[in-house]
């Protein structure tokens, strides 16, 4: 098993924060990771949440600090405070919003490489159920748009030199232990952390 609860004091430390725009994902992902169950209240943005998720990855004890930060604008200046000492990075969008996915190359991974320069980047689809959705395919039809496959993340992770791109739907549990192993075995392989000044 990838990921289980332990107690140890021999663990190795690392900072997971998660990025992407605003309702595409990024708190349910956290919670079914972290609680096991999907939210079903409704999430009111704060300019970031932490939890901490004792982990073994790789025969190796790790205690996983997460940063959940809110993807609104009217928090940009504050999200950057999340980043300090950070030792990988998380970017985030939903399957079920185009813009969602533009913005990762317009907005996260250039803010991502301003203030964490040299961190491995997660490229996380979240909401994969949603690419079966009638209704969800009905909606971006009537906008001209498509849900965002598999090979379109792929490109784009591929374009923003991405250790690993996930996929994932929080919602039927799939996927999510993959995004959280991927980004602590990304942060095994090197030691750097982000220090912003």
């Amino acid at each position: 098993m990838a990921c289980c609860e332990l107690s140890s004091d021999e663990a190795i430390k690392r900072k997971v924060v998660i990025v992407g725009d605003g309702a595409c994902g990024k708190t349910c992902l956290l919670s079914v990771f972290c609680k096991g169950s999907f939210p079903t209240t409704q999430y009111i943005p704060t300019i970031f949440e932490t939890a901490v998720k004792d982990m073994v990855v790789d025969s190796k004890n790790v205690v996983a600090e997460l940063w959940d930060t809110a993807g609104q604008e009217d928090y940009d200046r504050l999200r950057t405070l999340s980043y300090p000492d950070s030792d990988v990075i998380l970017v985030a969008f939903s399957v079920d919003i185009p813009e969602s996915l533009e913005n990762i190359t317009e907005k996260w991974v250039p803010e991502v490489k301003r203030y964490c320069p040299g961190l491995p980047i997660i490229l996380v689809a979240c909401k994969t159920d949603l690419r079966q959705d009638q209704t969800t395919i009905e909606e971006l039809s009537k906008q001209s748009q498509q849900v965002i496959t598999y090979q379109q993340g792929v490109v784009v992770a591929r374009q923003i030199g991405a250790y690993k791109y996930v996929e994932c739907s929080a919602k039927l549990g799939q996927g999510v232990q993959e995004v959280f192993v991927s980004a602590i075995r990304s942060t095994l392989k090197q030691n750097s952390s982000c220090n912003v000044m």
